[in-house]
């Protein structure tokens, strides 16, 4: 089912989500799938489960090729579920970042350029992996989202920051960037 993408501004994505206690519990395969069904219908290149409202420490990102950074390389599909990252470098690089939950907008934000991930997997193996580029950024943006933080926040430069029509007005970016249908599923949790 295609869940409601929460948007910057909800506390909920400020908040810092809790470890996943029963990997076997036939709820969370539902929202596995929730979840890649929502990040699909929204062109997205990952998808944190507090970014629809569930406070656990899950997430998932992939793609073959993507529309919103169609110059970027493929990185795997991967499901984690209570991930670790660990730096390998100081080395950052600035790259234009999006997300679901700030749509229509791009930002310049530094990343590590090397870095060591990993957590566990639907089935309980452990993964672990090292990741470069875009893939580390990927893997970086959406770890933020566990911990309460979005992109904006990370953002050294705000003059790099702004809605894509105005940063990139040729580009068919914009379009991609339209709110999906969804299936009148409120975000879960509490509200203000």
């Amino acid at each position: 089912m295609i869940r409601e993408i929460l948007k910057m501004g909800d506390p909920r994505l400020l908040a810092i989500a809790r470890p996943v206690e029963d990997i076997g519990d036939p709820a969370l395969k539902d929202i596995i799938a929730d979840l890649y069904e929502t990040m699909r219908a929204a062109n997205g290149v990952g998808l944190a489960a507090p970014q629809v409202g569930i406070g656990l420490r899950l997430m998932i990102f992939g793609f073959e090729s993507n529309p919103r950074y169609p110059d970027e390389k493929p990185v795997p599909m991967t499901t984690i579920i209570n991930p670790w990252m660990e730096l390998l470098t100081e080395e950052t690089e600035d790259g234009w970042e999006g997300c679901l939950s700030v749509p229509g907008m791009r930002g310049l934000v530094p990343r590590a350029t090397h870095i060591r991930y990993g957590g566990t997997l639907e089935d309980g193996a452990a993964l672990e992996r090292e990741a470069r580029g875009f893939h580390a950024r990927v893997f970086q943006h959406e770890f933020d989202h566990l911990n309460g933080v979005l992109y904006p926040h990370r953002i050294r430069d705000l003059t790099r920051f702004g809605f894509i029509e105005a940063l990139f007005p040729d580009s068919e970016l914009a379009a991609l960037e339209r709110p999906i249908a969804t299936s009148h599923v409120e975000a879960t949790g509490p509200r203000p």
